[in-house]
């Protein structure tokens, strides 16, 4: 692989690894209240959510284009804060993959979250539990395969964009071209080879993240099973 390449390989890791933490940080709790709560507000809260897993990137990356640009609401406050502007800068990728892998991290945690025995949280209460108590010494616990689910699945989806990326951040070498950009490019300048390589370690890659969902997801008996 070329010099160029292996930036951005670089840049990919940085990013997914960025994007997963943020995912983390804000899905976490939205998928706990989307568990939880019975407003009225949840279909559409959910559906908001969901909506990149319908969405065609090319949508999404135009108008977080537009409303992160000069004349859009969310760049003019970054630019009042001296922040400057998102588009085609590694922050403004950061942003777009956040909203684009959302749904990979917040469905899987809340279907772990809805799996928890109301007992277990009513146990905790007894105990005088506070709520923020039974969430991190009981909730998060419980819910450890979904939150490595979702880490792997945000960290892989984010790793395999191209349209939102190459809407937000264009094609700039060592700032955010990409690893689907690069193979784009490649593909582009009828350069088959340096195409291939990319391509197929994206493939490797994909298929380790789906072995290790499944060994991580796989019903307890059948883990059983293959121990004895």
């Amino acid at each position: 692989m070329t010099a160029e390449d292996w930036v951005a390989v670089r840049l990919t890791a940085q990013l997914a690894g960025l994007t997963t933490v943020l995912l983390l940080i804000v899905g976490t709790p939205l998928a706990w209240w989307l568990s939880r709560t019975r407003s009225r507000l949840k279909p559409f809260a959910s559906s908001v959510v969901a909506l990149p897993l319908v969405l065609p990137p090319s949508v999404l990356g135009f108008y977080l284009l537009l409303l992160m640009g000069p004349q859009g609401p969310v760049g003019q406050l970054t630019q009042a804060l001296g922040i400057g502007r998102l588009p085609f800068t590694f922050g403004g990728l950061v942003v777009a993959s956040v909203l684009y892998s959302l749904p990979f991290v917040v469905q899987p945690l809340q279907l772990s979250f809805e799996a928890i025995p109301a007992r277990a949280l009513e146990a905790a209460a007894t105990l005088r539990a506070a709520p923020w108590d039974s969430f991190f010494t009981v909730a998060l616990p419980l819910a450890r395969p979904g939150l490595l689910t979702a880490s792997v699945l945000g960290f892989a989806h984010t790793v395999g964009e191209f349209g939102v990326v190459l809407m937000i951040g264009g094609n700039i070498p060592d700032r955010t071209r990409v690893l689907s950009v690069a193979v784009y490019e490649h593909v582009e300048a009828i350069e088959f080879a340096d195409a291939h390589r990319l391509a197929a370690g994206m493939v490797v890659f994909a298929m380790l993240v789906l072995v290790t969902l499944y060994v991580v997801n796989r019903p307890a008996h059948e883990a059983r099973g293959a121990a004895s």
